[in-house]
């Protein structure tokens, strides 16, 4: 059964679905691919701060490479890199909304960079928030444990390390206009022309005719 010649029944009651044939089945989801970054960056994290809890904790720090390298255990109550100590608390909740956000964000997720990037941010966020919440003084207010030290550098760890290389990352992606669904954004002079305004500027490039 046609509706018009040429078009069939179901192409006119769903008119989407030709777009979606020419243009292929869609990007896979790329959330297994986060979730093995997170849990890769936050087992990384989890066990490099037990070994130092254990074996620098209360003991001289270690210089390695001529001191261009030192492992030092310190307790940070602030943000990444003891930026804004005193606060624990705001961070904790920040953290939380991070982590909130991202697994939100996951559901629209198509792109492999960005799946790496956002598994970055999330095994850094949460290796961090496992320590506010649970090392001492006490639980929201726990003190995150850092130990990498370099030359006039603030002492972090691989948490914020892995912080810091997803939001290189992100920044890197947005500038080459990759989105999280997998499309890239294009330039304004790709754009097709405006089908209203065809008719008109072919119109007006036809010759006048003759009197």
């Amino acid at each position: 059964m046609q509706t018009t010649r040429g078009t069939s029944l179901s192409d006119s009651t769903n008119p989407e679905g030709g777009a979606e044939e020419s243009t292929g089945s869609p990007r896979p989801r790329r959330v297994g691919v986060l979730i093995a970054v997170a849990l890769a960056a936050l087992a990384v994290d989890i066990l490099s701060k037990t070994i130092v809890v254990a074996t620098l904790q209360n003991e001289d720090p270690i210089r390695l490479l001529g001191g261009l390298v030192t492992l030092r255990e310190t307790r940070n109550s602030g943000a990444a890199f003891s930026i804004g100590t005193g606060y624990t608390i705001v961070f904790t909740v920040i953290a939380c909304g991070v982590v909130a956000a991202i697994l939100r964000t996951a559901r629209n997720l198509r792109s492999l960079p960005w799946a790496v990037c956002l598994g970055l941010l999330l095994g850094g966020a949460i290796g961090n928030l496992i320590d506010r919440l649970f090392r001492a003084p006490a639980p929201l207010k726990g003190h995150v444990v850092d130990w990498i030290e370099l030359p006039h550098y603030p002492v972090f760890n691989l948490a914020d390390s892995a912080i810091v290389c997803g939001g290189v990352l992100a920044v890197v992606l947005a500038a080459r206009g990759l989105q999280i669904d997998g499309t890239r954004l294009g330039k304004a002079d790709d754009e097709p022309p405006d089908k209203d305004s065809a008719p008109a500027e072919a119109a007006s490039a036809d010759p006048a005719p003759p009197d």
